[in-house]
């Protein structure tokens, strides 16, 4: 059975009635001609729909990223590979972080190494992918396999999905600040092309570890955040119940980040959601990669490396006292 959110509630309600009318349709226990009335719901299904999400709130947004059945890292992964994905794993120091994946993968006629959190797709799988929260050992493992493809001369690809790095206490003693720290300096030198993409939560340093990229693109209903809406509202506010504030203060929905110059490019969804038709998600972000891969690779490294210094030096803005 499909999962609604509380705005998609009217869609539902429709979905219901197109149902039960289908339903009947079949067991013959109406008179006459109902294909009209079924055109009729499937009209409204498709006005309401777009509607609903031309008009969404950043809030809406979040919940949106966190929808259940939105596709997972992985599934990307296996998807645009045709299914010829090799994972690779374990950092060489401590051990292997399970939220964070990668391996080598055949985009069409090109090898690339494809990295990115991996969230789980039911409780007990979320409890051994660690919700997406790697611990430093993870964007060790995301470091290493970003050089082993420098090293073969190899585009990179990551998928952004994370609440964030894990923030617990034994996370902290093995240098989780340390290991992000080093992720972004390494990046931002790797001699090869590296796209980055945003598919469902980009919260803080756990996302942008393995953010730094020539290209950085994000779905269109996903956000990118240093912190939280839950969070910024429990700091600001003492409370969550100020989170759909903290989401429009933000500024963290795709078309802020791009009005802002903080990624290159927006990723347009199928209607209703990447998680109404998975399969279509997958194709666009295949020929996405494709398309930026074709202009990268035509780029000498020593430029790459300059237009990615200069593009992440030019962010953000400061005053100076005159």
């Amino acid at each position: 059975m499909a999962i609604y959110l509380d705005f998609e509630e009217p869609i539902k309600e429709l979905k219901e009635q197109l149902e039960k009318t289908r339903e009947l349709s079949e067991k013959d226990q109406i008179k006459g001609d109902i294909s009209s009335r079924t055109k009729e719901l499937e009209g409204l299904i498709e006005e309401t729909t777009k509607e609903i999400f031309t008009n969404l709130t950043p809030w809406q947004r979040v919940q949106l990223s966190r929808h259940p059945e939105r596709p997972y890292t992985l599934s990307y992964i296996e998807a645009i590979t045709d299914g010829n994905f090799v994972e690779l794993h374990g950092d060489r120091t401590v051990k292997d972080d399970k939220a964070m994946v990668g391996g080598f993968g055949m985009i069409g006629d090109q090898s690339v190494m494809l990295i990115g959190q991996q969230k789980g797709v039911n409780t007990k799988m979320r409890q051994f992918r660690n919700f997406g929260m790697a611990n430093p050992e993870g964007y060790r493992k995301a470091l290493r396999l970003m050089k082993l493809a420098e090293k073969f001369n190899k585009p990179v690809v990551t998928f952004i999905d994370t609440p964030g790095a894990f923030p617990g206490l034994e996370a902290e003693e093995r240098g989780q600040g340390e290991a992000i720290a080093r992720n972004l300096f390494e990046m931002i030198n790797l001699r090869v092309p590296i796209i980055c993409i945003i598919i469902g939560e980009g919260a803080s340093g756990g996302a942008l570890g393995i953010g730094i990229g020539d290209r950085v693109l994000m779905l269109e209903n996903t956000w990118y955040s240093v912190i939280s809406p839950e969070s910024c509202s429990s700091i600001l506010w003492r409370s969550w119940d100020y989170k759909k504030e903290a989401a429009s203060a933000l500024k963290l929905t795709s078309e802020d980040m791009l009005s802002n110059g903080l990624i290159d490019g927006i990723i347009n969804e199928p209607l209703g959601g990447a998680h109404t038709d998975p399969d279509a998600m997958f194709g666009i972000v295949k020929k996405e990669i494709q398309a930026h891969l074709g202009k990268l690779m035509k780029t000498k490294a020593d430029k790459r490396i300059d237009q990615r210094i200069k593009k992440f030096s030019a962010m953000g803005v400061f005053e100076g006292k005159k």
